[in-house]
């Protein structure tokens, strides 16, 4: 391991699992790759063992069909832990701390409302315009934002892949106030990536948003299945450089470095 991440060995990283999550261990691996501790735990253990929260710097919610999507992409998860883990998931965030939703996860965290304003949902996420599941790489645009995890990658290009049927931002209301909302993200500096071209229908092509504070990021493409250069699908693009999607973790373990 490189010195400069044995200095990350303190910072501890929580990802969750549960009941049709399936992207916890590229997640584990991104930010173990990087030199921080990662542990996977089970919502259900969770639980029980809050303590756990407590001691993580970073909680991440992997991708995935998290209790099979049954009533809503992220719904059931959603639910869960807003009764069951409400007080310490706000001690969490109150603490500076940095949460990072993947896919499933991004849809949790957007039916728990942390990505809204005073936790008022003024947005959803729903069915792609295709009516059908996307399983594609994607190009993406980092916007000028004031999200944590994609510092110094502004007006810069990443590749990324979306697997997804509910990935579409979904604003409601008239034009008018649906660009008023919108905005209002724009200028709080809250959306941090873009797709280049519409690939399913998101309001204005957004693919990622933070909440105000910029500590925690939703984001429906997987950077953890860009994390090196082999999981690149052109043969000619294939070697052992990292890929662009470790550069999001990266970023979260700097603040993590820095602030605790």
């Amino acid at each position: 391991m490189k010195k400069s991440n044995l200095m990350r060995s303190h910072i501890r990283v929580l990802i969750l699992t549960g009941d049709g999550i399936n992207c916890e261990t590229e997640t584990a691996l991104a930010f173990h790759e990087l030199g921080a501790q990662t542990k996977i735990i089970h919502i259900s253990d969770l639980i029980e063992n809050i303590d756990e929260l407590k001691k993580a710097h970073i909680l991440a919610l992997p991708g995935g069909f998290s209790f099979g999507d049954e009533i809503g992409s992220g719904q059931i998860l959603a639910l869960k832990l807003k009764y069951s883990l409400g007080n310490a998931l706000k001690e969490f965030i109150d603490s500076k701390k940095l949460i990072i939703g993947i896919c499933n996860g991004f849809q949790a965290l957007v039916r728990l409302g942390f990505l809204s304003e005073e936790k008022k949902r003024s947005f959803t996420l729903t069915h792609n315009d295709q009516g059908h599941f996307i399983n594609r790489w994607v190009d993406l645009d980092v916007g000028s934002s004031v999200c944590v995890w994609t510092q110094g990658l502004q007006g810069e290009r990443l590749n990324l892949p979306i697997r997804h049927g509910e990935g579409k931002i979904f604003i409601g209301g008239e034009k008018s106030e649906q660009y008023e909302i919108y905005n209002d993200l724009l200028k709080k500096g809250q959306v941090a990536l873009k797709y280049r071209a519409d690939v399913n229908g998101s309001f204005e092509r957004i693919a990622g948003l933070c909440d105000e504070s910029g500590l925690i990021f939703g984001l429906m493409p997987h950077p953890e299945a860009a994390i090196s250069m082999w999981q690149y699908p052109s043969g000619s693009e294939k070697s052992n450089e990292k890929g662009l999607g470790i550069l999001i973790f990266e970023n979260g373990l700097k603040y993590c470095e820095n602030n605790f």
